[in-house]
């Protein structure tokens, strides 16, 4: 594990609004799938497919207890012959109605096409969140957004190219840099389970905790460990 990318998570984490605001937002998502019961939704904008988040919440649902968070990625471009996880266009949106849970994710402007399939999916019922970079025409149609702050160009070294933690420009006067869009999804991904799972799971010791009820503290660390860890294969 490379110790300077685990210092700047930290100094990342510590001290900002980052990680309520991603635990707020993972707990609206949790909650729009575990209620509703009718599946969660992943697209992404024509030129931007989230399929890293796709495979860390398939990972999380079955890490926490939760198969309500393993996501239909949905895709803009789906070629011949792909396995079937990967064979969904968005025709999937067309039928997007009541208790289905509907994640944008892009940090770019999701563009007009998507964002008409976008409104008339909550027209239909649908519960609309939003993971992006602020977005304004998104963040209407969206019941809850969370937006990376903009990311700040940086020298190579522990917040520059290569350390697989990302920075933005500060949130406040004084305050400690934001965490990039793909940081900001890893943070929303590890707190979306945080409290599923049952109190133990068979054939563990009594008074262990199932992994859902591992304290946050546990997740960010081995948040920190996907991080440093070479990128998963294509989801």
């Amino acid at each position: 594990m490379d110790a300077s990318r685990v210092a700047l998570l930290r100094e990342v984490l510590a001290g900002t609004e980052w990680v309520q605001a991603s635990r707020r937002f993972a707990g609206a998502l949790r909650s729009g799938v575990t209620r509703h019961g009718g599946g969660l939704l992943l697209v992404g904008s024509a030129t931007y497919e989230p399929w890293h988040l796709a495979a860390h919440l398939d990972d999380e649902a079955a890490w926490s207890g939760l198969p309500e968070l393993s996501p239909t990625l949905v895709r803009h471009h789906v070629r011949a012959g792909v396995p079937a996880h990967l064979s969904v266009g968005l025709g999937r949106l067309a039928a997007a109605g009541r208790g289905t849970t509907l994640l944008v994710v892009t940090p770019e402007q999701p563009g007009a096409g998507l964002l008409e399939r976008v409104h008339d999916a909550r027209r239909n019922g649908a519960t609309v969140l939003a993971l992006d970079g602020g977005d304004r025409e998104l963040h209407a149609l969206a019941h809850d957004a969370l937006a990376a702050p903009p990311t700040a160009p940086g020298p190579a070294g522990p917040a520059g190219p290569g350390t697989g933690i990302g920075i933005g420009p500060g949130i406040g006067p004084g305050s400690v840099p934001g965490p990039d869009h793909d940081t900001l999804q890893h943070l929303v991904s590890t707190a979306a389970g945080e409290h599923g799972g049952p109190a133990s799971l068979p054939g563990q010791p009594p008074g262990r905790p199932a992994p859902g009820r591992r304290r946050f503290r546990d997740r960010l660390a081995r948040l920190a460990d996907e991080l440093t860890a070479p990128p998963p294969p294509r989801w």
